[in-house]
């Protein structure tokens, strides 16, 4: 992806490593929350790439090829969201995050063929170091609000690999999705069930608690499929983990008590109960747990990005997070990186 030490965010990163302060480049060529909010709905849905400043970041031109990829379709998709998801697992998100308005309308777009892989990657950056974090304090958890000053950003998040403010990365493509709310809601009705699924999961990263909130369940009252409702139920705690909301709070832990849900939706309720509550687990949530967590549950459950993501070590994403949250004692198994392909 070429030498991130040519592009001109650098000169940024380097002074702030020399102890400038971060506030005095807000709003400014760098700031990547400032471009996103000045793309304007025309310039994202017309597709003109090149009247946004991808050189400004690390690996931006890539980032710009990419997007182009998946609009015209030049390439395999997977190649595209390898590159936009390679950003982000690389911690290197900031030209990812640009990315995010043009990643909509492919999105939304019913007819364009790349519409699932490019909802599948647009919210990728709005999220941070997440992967193979499965504990009751980190998983769901989003620490940036949109609106807050800029060094509680940076004292957040801290910087990506190349220097740039994660936290910076993290709101702008949290604001995209946030304001394009209306767009993507009727996703959650979409036939193709991992749409629906993909839908939530960028929805939660939304800062608009309240708007979404409510869109999760009223889906969640007319959706049958249960690995759907699994999603919109993780959804719903997602984003109360981030704007707490006591009746949701309630109204999830319901869901796991009750023994008519299915499985997925039960395992997937108790999980974000426990992220959004500071309670001993009870006995009957263990009892829960040791009867329903089963290695073939958490397979079926991989089809969640939440689940995916909290993997690691060949460790499904369920099973992990059932030890993280309850047997938090444990050691770790032997991080091998190789092992989900054996």
């Amino acid at each position: 992806m070429g030498d991130w030490r040519t592009d001109p965010a650098f000169a940024m990163c380097r002074a702030l490593a020399d102890g400038a302060d971060l506030a005095s480049f807000a709003g400014g060529a760098f700031d990547v929350r400032a471009l996103v909010a000045g793309i304007r709905p025309e310039t994202q849905r017309g597709f003109p790439l090149d009247a946004v400043p991808w050189g400004n970041f690390p690996h931006g031109d890539d980032a710009r090829e990419a997007v182009h990829q998946l609009y015209t379709g030049d390439s395999p998709a997977r190649h595209a969201t390898g590159v936009l998801g390679g950003l982000c697992a690389n911690d290197s998100r900031a030209a990812a995050a640009l990315a995010v308005p043009f990643l909509i309308p492919i999105a939304t777009d019913t007819h364009h063929p790349h519409r699932a892989d490019a909802l599948g990657a647009l919210s990728a950056p709005a999220r941070a170091r997440h992967f193979g974090v499965a504990s009751r304090e980190e998983l769901l958890l989003h620490r940036t609000d949109p609106r807050r000053h800029a060094q509680d950003d940076y004292d957040d998040y801290g910087v990506e690999v190349t220097g740039y403010p994660a936290g910076w990365s993290v709101a702008a493509a949290r604001a995209a999705i946030t304001a394009e709310i209306p767009t993507l809601l009727p996703l959650l009705d979409d036939p193709d069930r991992t749409i629906r699924i993909d839908a939530a999961y960028a929805l939660a990263t939304a800062a608009d608690p309240d708007q979404v909130r409510t869109a999760f369940a009223t889906r969640l009252a007319t959706e049958r499929d249960a690995l759907v409702r699994a999603a919109l139920l993780l959804a719903a705690a997602e984003t109360t983990r981030a704007h707490t909301h006591p009746p949701t709070v309630s109204w999830i832990r319901g869901r796991w008590q009750d023994r008519t849900q299915a499985p997925e939706v039960r395992m997937a309720a108790a999980i974000g109960w426990l992220c959004l509550t500071d309670e001993p687990a009870p006995e009957s949530l263990h009892h829960t747990f040791d009867a329903l967590a089963t290695v073939q549950l958490a397979h079926a459950m991989d089809a969640l990005p939440w689940m995916t993501a909290a993997a690691g070590s060949g460790e499904p994403g369920l099973l992990r997070c059932v030890r993280r949250m309850l047997h938090p004692e444990e050691p770790e198994p032997d991080d091998d990186p190789w092992a989900v392909l054996l």
